[in-house]
């Protein structure tokens, strides 16, 4: 699938501090001990197991912070973002890191071959041409460096229950770019990526049935995801995943 001019743009007074008070930020908890705690510490987990040691670490779409946050100390990390209010976040959430106002779809600025990890969690379905992103991810990172990306899965197993219009997928209007995994696959492996783990995230986008207590569901669905998180494993098949994560790696 080629990307073409006709692509929805979103507005960039959409990613302003609303942003972060609005979509799937407006009813989920950031705090300790919250799914998004527990996430952050878990794709850092990964990003330690996978990329090099040391060298520097770019985020795409730094959003608050706490990644960088987290790998500070392991990395020499940059961020980037559209808000201004992302960038004042991440100063504040992870100080040893640079953090600018940058847009994913503009990566000129850095040098060939400088990152040895690339991380994007929930930016590419924003852009208004993705293949581009992935092309230039593959520029920036040293051989063996690790590009390691969250996006939505519009076909995971328990969609078919949920009303495509106000789950956490369709809700939020600047996905503008939502694929199955097969295509985003295809596009990372174009580029030359070898593709070490590609998985769901889990079925946390509760309810999905009209009778058990939504909070039953969160347990019942969202067992295998809390699992994965807390073995820091990457077992849960995509069909399993509201939200697909994909491991890649640069070999040469």
């Amino acid at each position: 699938m080629t990307q073409t001019d006709s692509t929805p743009q979103v507005p960039l007074e959409e990613y302003g501090e609303q942003y972060f008070r609005r979509y799937n930020y407006a009813d989920r908890r950031l705090g300790r001990f919250s799914m998004y705690w527990f996430a952050r510490r878990y794709y850092a987990a990964l990003v330690r197991r996978y990329a090099p040691q040391g060298g520097k670490l770019l985020e795409l779409g730094c959003g608050l912070g706490h990644l960088l946050g987290l790998l500070q100390d392991d990395f020499e990390c940059i961020g980037i973002d559209l808000a201004e209010y992302s960038i004042q976040q991440t100063q504040l959430n992870a100080p040893k890191a640079q953090a600018f106002v940058q847009s994913a779809d503009d990566l000129a600025m850095f040098e060939t071959g400088a990152f040895s990890a690339v991380v994007a969690l929930h930016v590419v379905e924003h852009l208004p041409n993705p293949q581009r992103t992935i092309a230039e991810v593959y520029r920036l990172l040293k051989p063996q460096g690790l590009f390691l990306f969250a996006t939505p899965n519009p076909i995971y197993s328990l969609r078919r229950f949920k009303d495509h219009r106000t789950d956490a997928i369709g809700k939020d209007p600047t996905h503008i770019n939502v694929h199955p995994p097969a295509q985003w696959r295809a596009w990372v492996e174009a580029q030359g990526f070898r593709v070490l783990r590609h998985f769901g995230d889990g079925l946390w986008d509760v309810p999905y049935l009209p009778i058990l207590p939504a909070k039953l569901q969160f347990a019942l669905f969202g067992l295998p995801a809390l699992v994965q998180v807390l073995t820091r494993t990457t077992f849960n098949p995509l069909r399993f995943g509201v939200n697909q994560v994909c491991i890649a790696r640069k070999e040469r």
